[in-house]
């Protein structure tokens, strides 16, 4: 990753080639300016999240460039997406050590770029500069929602079920097979796992989908038990998860060896970008529909009830120790 800088312009001309052309948007101005505009729709409320990655941390040095813009990017609207947004646009500062190549960043810049067209997404301004320090990228995205509806964390009511998008566990996989760790397990499934931690899925349509259904609502990125920890919190209720009920890819499970500690990791490795929700009982058809339309897998997986905290339970309805619920920085 950090080949020879010699050939890398300066900052401005830096700039003006990799990122100006993915300043699309009229509010950008083409990056010529200290600030860009972003007007939301009428009747739409203006929503915005931000994401610092850093190398070593998020990703690996190792990842192709193309690869690491994508997460970058896509981990924010991971974000809107849990809270029922439409993209709008992003901002950028990027932080890079000074031996870095030009090609890396030319890239990265493809990689951006590829994406901003499959989710018709802009750049609209940001900064650049050197690091003596890893690469570090900070990501503020910004999005649209209908005034008032936004998918709280903190609406989840006692007897409302607990839902959750795709698959969990398998970036964690992903990461565990980068490691080294998972020698036995067939390259297809391999492949799909590394994949799964490289080049997260935002789930947008179904996020769009879920507003005016969903009660609470947030994007698994630091494990299921601990984001679900958020809601608990943040809605002052308890959470029941039945462990039986979350959905496992078969890739994941092929790099188990004992299936009840490979549940645990799943449930508390995060980098999922997965959509942890809750919905009333009167809303699970339209839940199901929701599914449906987006075409995107739900499972429900448990309920919210009172007290705090959240419990994961075996099928006799016993509970599972958890002694990590998932990732943390500090």
């Amino acid at each position: 990753m950090t080949n020879s800088g010699s050939d890398r312009p300066g900052e401005f001309a830096l700039i003006a080639e990799l990122f100006a052309p993915l300043a699309t948007e009229f509010g950008a101005f083409g990056l010529r300016d200290d600030a860009a505009v972003a007007t939301p729709p009428v009747g739409f409320d203006l929503v915005v999240t931000t994401d610092a990655l850093v190398e070593g941390v998020h990703f690996r040095a190792s990842d192709p460039p193309q690869l690491i813009a994508k997460k970058a990017l896509r981990v924010n609207l991971s974000d809107l997406a849990a809270k029922g947004c439409t993209v709008a646009g992003y901002l950028m500062a990027l932080s890079v050590p000074a031996t870095l190549s030009i090609e890396w960043l030319r890239a990265y810049a493809r990689g951006l770029e590829e994406d901003q067209e499959a989710f018709g997404i802009s750049l609209l301004g940001g900064d650049t500069t050197s690091t003596p320090g890893p690469m570090t990228i900070v990501i503020t995205a910004f999005g649209h929602v209908p005034a008032g509806a936004m998918l709280p964390r903190g609406g989840a009511r006692v007897d409302d079920i607990v839902f959750v998008s795709g698959s969990i566990g398998d970036a964690g996989g992903g990461l565990s097979c980068l490691k080294g760790e998972c020698a036995s397990v067939p390259d297809d499934a391999r492949d799909y796992l590394i994949n799964r931690y490289q080049v997260p899925q935002p789930r947008l349509a179904l996020g769009k989908a879920l507003v005016g259904i969903a009660s609470a609502s947030l994007d698994v990125s630091d494990g299921l038990i601990a984001d679900l920890g958020h809601i608990s919190t943040v809605s002052d209720v308890s959470v029941c998860v039945d462990a039986v009920r979350i959905a496992i890819s078969s890739a994941l499970k092929s790099t188990w060896q004992d299936p009840l500690d490979g549940l645990v990791r799943a449930v508390t490795a995060g980098d999922d970008y997965e959509i942890a929700f809750t919905s009333p009982v009167s809303m699970r058809d339209a839940v199901a529909r929701a599914a449906e339309q987006s075409r995107t897998p739900v499972a429900e997986i448990g309920r919210v009830g009172r007290g705090a905290g959240v419990m994961l339970l075996d099928e006799a309805g016993s509970e599972i120790p958890v002694s990590r619920t998932g990732y943390t920085h500090f």
